[in-house]
């Protein structure tokens, strides 16, 4: 038996607490309602440190984690940084590619499909003129991202590319989001 299929797991997902979970929030739609958070402090030029550990899921207030996730986010030496971390157009690649590889996994395993490995790469487009305001006519974000996915299993890519349109990031980065700012002075 493969490392994909042990004991009512399939791709490491326990599909029968995914389907408990899916049927509860069938019963109680409430249940799905989730607010993530993150806390982030400058430190210095580029370089600033989120701090990511409550969460709301499933109805209520999870404390689960002991210790927050830290994060570290700067700029390359060639954009005026420290190399402290990721900058932040990269943790939105990472982001990216670990939601939708999530959800490819999930969605897969819920479909009894079996993966025996999963691996991406992710380049994105970014011209500089807009994030420096150089240019109204560019954007400040990502012109266009792509992922090349290289998948292991028996089911067809139509099947993959579409299980990988359920992730959230990937909901994200294709749709404007409504953001607010608020700042307060101390």
């Amino acid at each position: 038996m493969s490392q994909a299929t042990m004991n009512g797991v399939i791709n490491g997902v326990d599909v029968e607490r995914l389907g408990q979970t899916v049927q509860a929030i069938q019963k109680d739609p409430v249940l799905a309602k989730s607010q993530f958070r993150a806390v982030n402090r400058w430190i210095s030029g580029g370089h600033n440190r989120s701090m990511i550990q409550g969460f709301y899921a499933a109805g209520q207030e999870d404390t689960s984690r002991m210790n927050p996730f830290v994060l570290d986010a700067d700029e390359p030496p060639v954009l005026l940084g420290q190399d402290k971390g990721a900058n932040p157009v990269e943790f939105v690649l990472h982001a990216l590619a670990a939601c939708v590889t999530t959800s490819l996994v999930y969605h897969a395993a819920a479909r009894g499909i079996r993966l025996e490995s999963v691996e991406s790469q992710l380049e994105g487009d970014l011209d500089l003129q807009g994030f420096l305001g150089l240019s109204d006519q560019v954007r400040r974000g990502y012109k266009e991202i792509r992922i090349k996915f290289k998948v292991k299993s028996d089911a067809s890519s139509e099947q993959l590319k579409e299980l990988t349109k359920f992730s959230p990031v990937y909901d994200i980065v294709s749709n404007p989001v409504p953001v607010s700012i608020q700042i307060e002075r101390k």
